[in-house]
């Protein structure tokens, strides 16, 4: 019989996005959202005087964002992400301001015209089709609870005087607070809400700090002071662990501390199989500060730096120089081998400060990707410019995401042939041999792979997109989520024509979406014989640790059994019982 002070034990599945246990106390982060009256006004003076406190308010905001970024920029090792400025350009964005103040002027207090505001942008980006485009509407919350409790005079709980080693438990986390904690003080975060693209999730990999979001309850289970457990790796919180569930995370956590140190040590060599059969290992990253820990986790390059975030909340379209400005950052970065820099995979429903643009809209399977750098050629060009002159800085290879026909990768090449004719006559240095390829991650293109491989110099197989579209299901939707199946006979097969294609046209073929980072598969994708992975840093280590344990030969072999296996379900059972035993210590079950 439990003692009054023994509490149950609770057992949390959330998203592991960070790998790695920890055992500690929590410190519960509550963020309250700020209450928002609602009154009319029935004066002009009135109004105006509401229009002065959200002005006053968004200049306290951007104060407040300002002297958070000068205080993290004084800790030394520690480089102030973009997302803070990314932040105080929403404070300032034309359409919000002028939104909020036309709803003032309709006549209601501030803070319910500011909410109208912030209802209206999630609106829009409800409808985005893109999992890391629908994250970054958090940032666009975060900012508007900011300004929210600067016009209801609330303060604002930081992470700062969370204490030392602890793990942050909270609904979310949003730049400000991640900026300001100190990294070596916190052991873990726990979130209610969040995926595996969400802020929360790209800093916790960023410093290495186990992590696990999506808990949806986590707030309500845990007080300050409670004794928890997360495992990052297996996408689990334990609340209230008996001293049995304790002693064996201990072990659990020591075996995974020698298991990390030891992948570590090898990280940087190259991938290479027993009977020598080498392969690139790049990273996928979305911002520059992502660079130094792919490298220190063995990537080689830059297999898919994704140029979206440039375009996000911009109170005006991105100039070429402040292109110019991220790419020769990651391009020139020391130890970068290459960097493979995709056109930005955006639809007009993601340029909210530009109205003009947003009237293009058409959010799922519209106009998106290539199809609107096709419809929009002056946007196009300033990202082709600007790669085309990082390209004097290392090596960079250009990729065309969402192309699903010849005519479409035959545009993009004229009007790339245009820019860098442009560029030539101008004297501007680049690298004339820079390679192009396209992103297969479309049925219709791979049907017609043959004739893709002659237009271009590489391929690399996005398989998040092209699994959801051949399979006919929303990976992002709870309901169909379990079909979304990487060995589905169908998906093996198309990649398989895919790399067919491109070997018999005599160029290389790689593979960026998440199943190219999933350890489950390397030797699947080796017996397709791929010719680049690219992943998150973090799994780097385990994949090449693989790579590096098998031969070509029976790679294939075992490639060959499954393709003649009728289910996605047996394929994953007989792959996950054959990496099991050549692999034990890296496949075995992971329970609390």
């Amino acid at each position: 019989m439990k003692s009054r002070e023994e509490k149950d034990t609770v057992v949390l599945k959330g998203i592991g996005v960070s790998p790695g246990m920890v055992i500690g106390r929590a410190h519960v982060l509550h963020h309250h959202d700020a209450p928002i009256p609602r009154r009319s006004l029935d004066r002009k003076t009135l109004v105006a005087g509401e229009v002065q406190r959200f002005r006053k308010a968004l200049k306290e905001s951007e104060k407040q964002l300002l002297a958070i970024k000068k205080k993290v920029s004084e800790q030394e090792g520690i480089e102030p992400l973009y997302i803070i400025d990314v932040h105080i350009m929403i404070l300032n964005d034309r359409m919000l301001i002028s939104r909020t103040i036309g709803n003032i002027e309709e006549g209601v207090n501030a803070e319910w015209a500011l909410r109208k505001t912030l209802d209206k942008y999630k609106e829009v980006f409800s409808k985005v089709d893109d999992e890391y485009l629908r994250e970054r509407m958090t940032d666009v919350e975060y900012v508007g609870q900011r300004i929210l409790r600067n016009l209801v005079g609330v303060q604002h709980e930081t992470i700062a005087n969370a204490g030392e080693n602890v793990i942050i438990i909270s609904r979310d986390l949003s730049p400000a607070d991640t900026m300001q904690l100190k990294v070596e003080k916190i052991l873990g975060f726990a979130t209610d809400i969040g995926g595996k693209t969400s802020h929360t999730a790209i800093v916790a990999r960023a410093y290495e700090i186990p992590a696990v979001v999506g808990l949806e309850r986590i707030t309500s289970e845990v007080r300050s002071n409670d004794q928890v457990i997360i495992d990052g790796t297996a996408g689990l919180v334990i609340v209230h662990p008996d001293p049995i569930m304790v002693r064996r995370y201990e072990d659990k956590m020591r075996h995974y501390k020698v298991m990390e140190d030891d992948l570590l040590r090898y990280a940087r060599r190259p991938a290479v199989t027993v009977d020598k059969h080498q392969v690139r290992i790049g990273v996928n990253i979305e911002f520059m500060e992502e660079v130094p820990s792919a490298l220190a986790h063995g990537a080689e390059g830059i297999g898919l730096y994704r140029t979206e975030f440039i375009y996000i909340n911009k109170e005006k379209l991105p100039t070429e120089e402040e292109h110019f400005d991220n790419y020769k950052t990651i391009v020139a970065a020391k130890g970068v081998k290459w960097s493979t820099i995709r056109t930005f995979d955006l639809g007009g429903d993601k340029f909210m400060s530009d109205p003009k643009v947003a009237k293009e809209m058409n959010p799922v399977m519209g106009l998106r990707a290539i199809r609107f750098c096709l419809k929009e050629v002056e946007l196009f060009k300033v990202q082709l410019r600007a790669i085309l002159r990082a390209s004097a800085l290392g090596r960079v290879k250009i990729l065309f995401p969402m192309i699903s026909g010849i005519e479409e990768i035959r545009e993009a090449k004229r009007i790339f042939y245009e820019v860098k004719r442009g560029l030539e006559s101008q004297g501007v240095p680049f690298d004339r041999d820079i390679k192009l390829g396209i992103m297969v991650e479309v049925p219709s293109a791979v049907m017609v792979a043959d004739s893709l491989a002659r237009e271009v110099d590489f391929f690399s197989i996005g398989t998040n997109d092209l699994i959801q579209y051949t399979l006919a299901i929303d990976r992002v939707n709870e309901s169909v989520s379990y079909l979304y199946e990487p060995l589905h006979p169908a998906v093996l097969r198309l990649i398989k024509q895919v790399v067919d294609a491109g070997h018999h046209a005599g160029i290389e073929v790689a593979m960026c979406g998440e199943m190219a980072g999933e350890p489950l598969y390397a030797m699947i994708l080796l017996g397709l014989e791929l010719d680049e992975l690219s992943m998150n840093s973090l799994v780097i280590p385990r994949v090449k640790k693989i790579i590096r344990a098998v031969t070509v030969k029976e790679c294939r072999a075992l490639l060959k059994k499954v393709l003649t296996i009728s289910t996605a379900v047996e394929i994953e059972y007989y792959v996950r019982n054959y990496m099991i035993k050549k692999f034990p210590e890296d496949f075995a079950e992971e329970t609390p």
